[in-house]
């Protein structure tokens, strides 16, 4: 039974900043870009909804656990969109993820055994060990590739068990992982700067090739790569799963490697993911020991794409004779404000042909774990995210984030449309493989 108490409003700390949901004057402008909203039309499924509801339990005249509650800030993908067009500049995520982080706490006595062991070996052990991560990892590429999953799928088990969805959504876990261990790339030609490059979790063990290509990548754009091992996971799946204090022991030890390191800069490959890192200064606003070390991190961490567009890159580019189209991850195009830097490293390559889609920044449905906590809606934006790719009849599909791409990869795939999903990096990657003067680096 949870405690009266602890139902009645906001306690103890991350409590959402009241100053924030003051600022929203409910114009109604960030309803069009709502994924939520535009699915449902249904007013609490939109921003300003949402953040009246926070307000009524900050002030007492809603439970905290109340169904209704509850089910909006899980339902909320966290997508920033509606940041990105507010005219009176709402933080809707200082609101969202302190909010979570309240439900998770005066929810957690009234958890039942399975589903604390589950959230403690998932958001407590496999993004805080990544050792533990790759065990997972390899027993999961085991199953993918001897046998065992065509076997599963064909006898029925997975259905049996309720798992058949939830099974079909898993990445399928690179031949080789992209392992962390003070690995050192020299710069190709001129060493324009040295940058610290982050790994990542998911990203390390199922998308090791677009780490490969991003280094290749940055060597050749004149970049000393540092891979240092005492990074890991930058806490975003954390975060938005409500354990905000976990969230904040990862964040500390990625500071404190980028400080050891003496890396100029800090590039990550995962939309999501520099999202979290550039963000890391709110997340210590109230630890007065991290908060300047946080803001000084934050403020050398770049996106691949953006760092790319900044520093030029390498001009030997071979031709890559196909229609592509341009997918905007949510935390690169509206919580980074990054758009035209994936556009403009594409239009440098020959032989591209780029298609715009509709809707290309609506959220696709996969925002980290959305797909298996809310799987009617994440298909519901998968689906409409897919029709827009088709829509335009590309060859390649490019976007900037692992989520992004595995939820439309798998669309994609139900749709028995064949169309290629990469990261821009590695559309890069291939131009370079294609031009002249051709340099393949050993990671």
């Amino acid at each position: 039974m949870i405690d009266q108490a602890t139902r009645a409003g906001f306690s103890g700390q991350d409590v959402p900043p009241e100053d924030v949901f003051n600022q929203c004057v409910r114009c109604g402008l960030c309803l069009p870009t709502c994924p939520t909203y535009v699915e449902t039309l249904v007013e609490t499924s939109g921003p300003r909804g949402r953040i009246a509801l926070i307000r009524a339990v900050a002030e007492g005249q809603l439970d905290l656990t109340s169904p209704g509650f509850m089910h909006q800030m899980s339902e909320c993908l966290d997508c920033r969109a509606c940041e990105a067009v507010c005219p009176s500049g709402v933080r809707y995520g200082e609101l969202l993820e302190p909010a979570r982080t309240q439900i998770v706490r005066a929810t957690a006595p009234a958890r039942t055994p399975a589903a604390r062991f589950g959230r403690a070996v998932l958001i407590g052990t496999l993004f805080s060990q990544l050792s533990v991560m790759r065990l997972a990892a390899s027993f999961v590429r085991f199953y993918q590739r001897s046998g065992l999953q065509a076997f599963a799928r064909k006898s029925g088990i997975l259905r049996a068990l309720r798992l058949e969805d939830l099974e079909a959504i898993a990445p399928r876990m690179s031949p080789r992982f992209f392992v962390a261990a003070d690995q050192r790339f020299p710069a190709r030609g001129t060493r324009k700067a040295s940058a610290f490059f982050h790994a990542g979790c998911i990203m390390h063990v199922a998308f090791a090739e677009w780490n490969e290509a991003s280094v290749r990548v940055l060597t050749r754009a004149g970049v000393e790569v540092v891979v240092p091992r005492d990074q890991g996971c930058c806490g975003a799946i954390t975060i938005h799963a409500g354990e905000m204090e976990r969230g904040r022991e990862l964040a500390k030890r990625n500071i404190a490697a980028f400080e050891r390191s003496g890396a100029d800069v800090y590039v990550i490959n995962a939309a999501g993911c520099g999202s979290a890192l550039k963000e890391y200064g709110q997340l210590f606003h109230d630890v007065p020991a991290w908060h300047e070390r946080a803001l000084a991190f934050s403020a050398k961490v770049r996106d691949i794409t953006e760092y790319l567009d900044e520093i030029g890159i390498d001009p030997n580019l071979g031709p890559v004779n196909a229609v592509v189209t341009y997918q905007d991850p949510c935390h690169l195009a509206h919580a980074q404000r990054i758009t035209a830097p994936p556009r403009r490293l594409l239009a440098q390559i020959p032989g591209l042909e780029i298609r715009e889609m509709e809707e290309s920044s609506l959220c696709c449905g996969s925002a980290g774990i959305y797909n298996v906590t809310q799987p009617e809606m994440a298909g519901r934006l998968g689906r409409r995210k897919v029709e827009h790719v088709l829509d335009v009849a590309p060859d390649i599909l490019a976007t900037a984030n692992p989520g992004c791409a595995l939820q439309i990869a798998n669309g994609l795939r139900a749709s028995g449309r064949a169309v290629e999903v990469l990261h821009v990096v590695q559309l890069l990657d291939r131009a370079y493989s294609a031009g002249t003067g051709t340099f393949k680096q050993l990671i």
